[in-house]
């Protein structure tokens, strides 16, 4: 029989413990080397397109949290005070933030929210909507939050306005590097303006096709590509909804003839199946965190055009 031994800490000779004290140490280290944190990965992938070759970047939030919800751990602390530029939409979307960025100085963020021209872009939210009255008690909506949609980065006009905010503060950090930052703005809107006008030319098809969601954060993509949503539905993910909610809901789904009902990854699919039985209305995924794309230069526009693809996945059958 083998025998294991287990390593008690107060017998670890000096030598040992210091050892590991340093690998944790460089570690912390490895981990704040990002010198530009996005608060968010589709923010992420704006900065990534701007800064590639300039400085480091990464997203604070991994993929599956949520923005709402999302507890900071004391790894994305060490992360957000050694960077020297941090991103983020705005305290309705990301709550813990404001806290933590008392004690980081102003010059080193951006808070996309209170810049002027988006300002003037931003729509107002659809929380309250005329399928309110189908939301339970015990419902929780994680997007009742203030007067406009913060999901800006699902505007393409806006995305390329972050992108100005990020070259601006990127040029007075690293003014060696303006010319390489100029390019990289530039070969974004190039980009951006391309992958904008292909995906009009694909939703184009399914403009007049009518769905539900379940999480009411596609306001500007909506607008931008004249799609149709009927509207959406506050459900707990984590509480089967009652035999009157399921009743409610396939009646609006069958009063509104509507083709589709888009669930995110936070729902599990015998939840949405219950929902839409005894309807001919088809089951979709769309995923607005960009959720498995990774950081690149071109990551913003697979983004769009992945949740292209997820509504056309959908709404495009027959």
């Amino acid at each position: 029989m083998k025998k294991y031994i287990l390593l008690n800490s107060k017998r670890l000779p000096p030598f040992l413990m210091i050892f590991g004290l340093l690998i944790f140490v460089q570690s912390l280290i490895n981990y704040a080397n990002a010198k530009v944190i996005s608060s968010v990965k589709p923010i992420g992938f704006i900065t990534e397109a701007i800064a590639s070759g300039v400085a480091d970047t990464d997203v604070l939030l991994p993929d599956g949290a949520s923005p709402h919800t999302y507890s900071l751990k004391p790894s994305d602390l060490v992360k957000l005070k050694s960077a020297e530029l941090v991103i983020w939409v705005g305290e309705d979307m990301e709550n813990f933030m404001p806290a933590i960025l008392k004690r980081i100085d102003k010059e080193k963020q951006i808070e996309l929210m209170a810049i002027p021209e988006i300002k003037a872009r931003l729509q107002t939210s659809h929380n309250v909507h005329e399928h309110e009255d189908l939301q339970n008690h015990d419902a929780l909506d994680e997007d009742h939050h203030g007067e406009y949609d913060e999901h800006i980065w699902l505007s393409p006009k806006i995305a390329k306005i972050i992108a100005q905010s990020i070259h601006d503060k990127l040029v007075t950090l690293y003014p060696d590097k303006s010319t390489l930052i100029d390019e990289n703005l530039n070969e974004f809107i190039i980009n951006l303006t391309e992958t904008e006008q292909n995906i009009a030319k694909k939703l184009i098809t399914v403009q007049n096709r009518g769905y539900f969601v379940f999480h009411d954060a596609y306001g500007y993509f909506e607008a931008r590509f004249g799609l149709k949503n009927l509207g959406s539905f506050t459900i707990n993910p984590a509480v089967q909804p009652g035999v009157q909610k399921v009743y409610a809901i396939q009646q609006e789904l069958k009063k509104h003839q509507a083709v589709c009902v888009f669930r995110e990854t936070q729902f599990s699919p015998a939840v949405i199946e219950k929902l839409v039985n005894g309807t001919d209305v088809r089951i979709g995924e769309l995923n607005p965190l960009g959720t498995g794309i990774a950081l690149s230069k071109d990551a913003y526009s697979q983004f769009l055009s992945k949740l292209t693809q997820q509504l056309l996945d959908c709404l495009g059958k027959n």
